[in-house]
């Protein structure tokens, strides 16, 4: 029988599902010896926050063959490193929706009405006073910044309580805002009107330190803020000097960029402007027993079927369809990554095209492929298995087409993506069985290596121009590892566009300053 690791406080219901048709080794809690003790002979290992499953964890266990996180996110797995050892990721994407919704709603109402300080004042002998008085809710704007299911069911509650919704989410078309009776808005207009913002985005590069001093000062003064959803999307020395002039009435925070909260942590010294939880989000009894008991089900039908419900690193596909195409799968999933961070608005339409030697393959899995990678820019818990239905939910519409024209490449896969901007569009090709590059970019013939930090400036074809946007990535202390021109049409003076792989991550000041240079159009940059 497969031998399972289960830790990390884990609700005892996997431990009975899990019965089924595996040895159950059940540990609430292990230090990173005692850990290490096990790994020679575990098949499985169910873990939550605490556990960091690490390549290093990963090569001390031979016999593994899959992980599952009791939860949505899996920051404390490392995916890449686990499908190089052939090991599936399972989690739970869906399990405690309702449990995070619902805690993020009770601490807007907490801050809104003060109702911690107000509990501690009467159990301490006092009563009412004037510092007392809160806000009504009724008629207020509520800035919604990620507008999954999480986002969706804060908002709808909050609606029936007549606020207005205001959505800033990349994925949000102006027909489902309709739909929807919600405000699709860019951030600087969420910041300036919103009386409460709450946050349900990922934790990624784009929305690391989002709220942060630039934001801060566009907001209203006496904004209320929320997140229960990551630390370190907002940048808590900012959110601190904005409690500190006022600007921030209060907060309500879940989640910190360092867990434990230290004590001796600044956001501790507001006092009962600052409602705290320790990461509370997900602890229900009921979403405790969801998550526990979804994962360790994925554990017995991977154990029975060598399937996974919702594997995050490797798709639950037939063997005959995935092969053919499995070569395709990373290129896929890196180019709706990166059309989505060149594209603007809400995506409508999502159209996959294969040319060349693709045009007789089945398209399914590279179709997961190209969602997974464009959905889980914004959203979390996006899998090869739930992908289409989140595009679906979504209200993207997904084509696919063949072309047997595929130009000098023997392959070719073009994703096209119309939002309610416009359309943008790549084009890539498998070079060798590991080597792929985007070859073509909003009709800008290319050869781009798709590394972690890419920038893209569109400007105008003449000389002088690499010289200007070079000479800033220098004077910024960022190195450049390679850099093309890619000209639209074969004429001097028209449209180019610089593309630069860099070793270093750019700041919204130096992308500024480039957008600011005479002859360039924009800066793009993307992360990977």
């Amino acid at each position: 029988m497969p031998k399972i690791l289960v830790t990390d406080g884990i609700h005892p219901i996997a431990k009975d599902v899990l019965e089924k048709c595996c040895e159950v080794i059940f540990e609430p809690k292990l230090s990173d010896e005692e850990l290490t003790r096990y790994l020679p002979d575990i098949d499985g290992l169910m873990v939550r926050s605490a556990t960091q499953v690490t390549e290093a964890v990963l090569t001390q266990a031979p016999r593994l063959k899959i992980v599952g996180r009791a939860g949505v996110g899996t920051d404390n797995i490392d995916s890449k490193a686990a499908t190089r050892q052939g090991v599936i990721v399972v989690n739970s994407p869906g399990g405690n929706t309702v449990a995070a919704a619902e805690h993020t709603i009770g601490m807007i109402m907490a801050l809104a009405r003060h109702i911690p300080e107000a509990d501690r004042i009467v159990k301490n002998g006092g009563w009412r006073g004037k510092h007392l008085t809160g806000v009504e809710l009724n008629g207020k704007a509520l800035g919604v910044v990620g507008f999954g299911k999480i986002g969706r069911r804060v908002a709808s509650v909050f609606q029936r309580m007549g606020m207005r919704i205001l959505v800033f989410d990349p994925f949000l078309s102006h027909q489902m805002a309709e739909d929807l009776k919600v405000e699709s808005v860019q951030l600087d207009q969420l910041f300036a009107e919103s009386d409460f913002i709450t946050l349900h985005a990922p934790k990624t590069p784009e929305t690391e330190h989002l709220l942060n001093a630039a934001a801060f000062a566009k907001m209203k003064d006496g904004v209320r803020i929320v997140n229960c959803a990551r630390g370190g999307i907002i940048d808590e020395v900012a959110l601190c000097e904005a409690l500190t002039s006022g600007k921030v009435a209060g907060a309500a925070l879940d989640v910190f960029a360092r867990e434990p909260v230290p004590q001796d942590d600044p956001l501790l010294q507001f006092g009962d402007r600052v409602i705290t939880t320790p990461h509370l989000g997900a602890s229900t009894e009921e979403a405790q027993i969801n998550v526990a008991q979804d994962v360790a089900e994925q554990f017995v039908e991977f154990f029975n079927t060598g399937t996974a419900q919702n594997a995050v690193n490797i798709p639950a596909l037939r063997r005959e369809v995935l092969e053919p195409v499995r070569n395709y799968m990373e290129m896929a999933e890196q180019m709706g990554n990166f059309v989505r961070q060149i594209a603007s608005g809400g995506i409508r339409e999502v159209e996959l095209v294969a040319g060349g030697a693709l045009v007789h393959e089945n398209m399914m899995p590279l179709t997961l492929a190209v969602l997974k990678g464009l959905l889980s820019y914004a959203r979390e818990g996006i899998n090869y298995v739930n992908a289409s239905l989140a595009a679906e939910e979504e209200g993207i519409s997904v084509k696919e087409s063949r072309s047997p024209k595929s130009g000098n490449y023997l392959n070719l896969l073009t994703v096209n993506v119309t939002t309610d901007t416009g359309t943008y569009f790549v084009a890539g090709s498998l070079i060798s069985d590991k080597l792929y590059r985007i070859v073509n970019l909003n009709g800008h013939p290319a050869n781009i290596e798709m590394t972690k930090y890419i920038l893209l400036t569109p400007h105008v074809d003449k000389p002088g121009m690499i010289a200007k946007v070079s000479t800033v990535l220098g004077q910024n202390n960022i190195n450049v590892s390679s850099l093309q021109v890619a000209r639209k049409g074969a004429e001097a003076g028209g449209e180019s566009m610089m593309v630069y792989n860099l070793d270093n991550p750019l700041t919204p000041a130096v992308l500024k300053e480039m957008e600011s240079l005479e002859g360039i159009i924009s800066a793009k940059f993307i992360e990977l």
